[in-house]
């Protein structure tokens, strides 16, 4: 296929528009390289997929997820296939988002400096 998807395009647009709470706590987190001087973007299509956050320059990927998530083997299919794509994925519940976000934005920090 050549060309942007218009399709996911489209649906991620809505997503950044409709984010959970804990995504709009982590977002203005981590927006306007506050972390550490690394750029974020949100809601980004990837190998057919939407992510939360995407750090581009590191290739990790940030998901805050709520309870349908749990033991989900569709986030194992998506996040091997991220991988295939070079990506890391980092995954946070959206009650740790929102009573630790210091200690979620340790944890990317950590993430992000891994491969320095």
């Amino acid at each position: 296929m050549r060309g942007p998807d218009l399709k996911s395009i489209g649906r991620a647009r809505r997503l950044r528009v409709d984010q959970t709470d804990a995504e709009t706590l982590l977002w203005n987190r981590i927006r306007n390289r506050q972390l550490d001087g690394h750029k974020f973007v949100r809601q980004l299509p990837v190998a057919g997929y939407i992510c939360d956050f995407v750090c581009r320059d590191k290739s990790s990927v940030v998901e805050v997820d709520g309870g349908q998530h749990n033991e989900s083997k569709q986030d194992v299919v998506r996040d091997r296939r991220l991988a295939e794509e070079g990506y890391r994925v980092v995954r946070f519940w959206n009650n740790d988002v929102l009573g630790n976000i210091e200690g979620v934005l340790t944890v990317i920090q950590q993430e992000l400096s891994s491969d320095d």
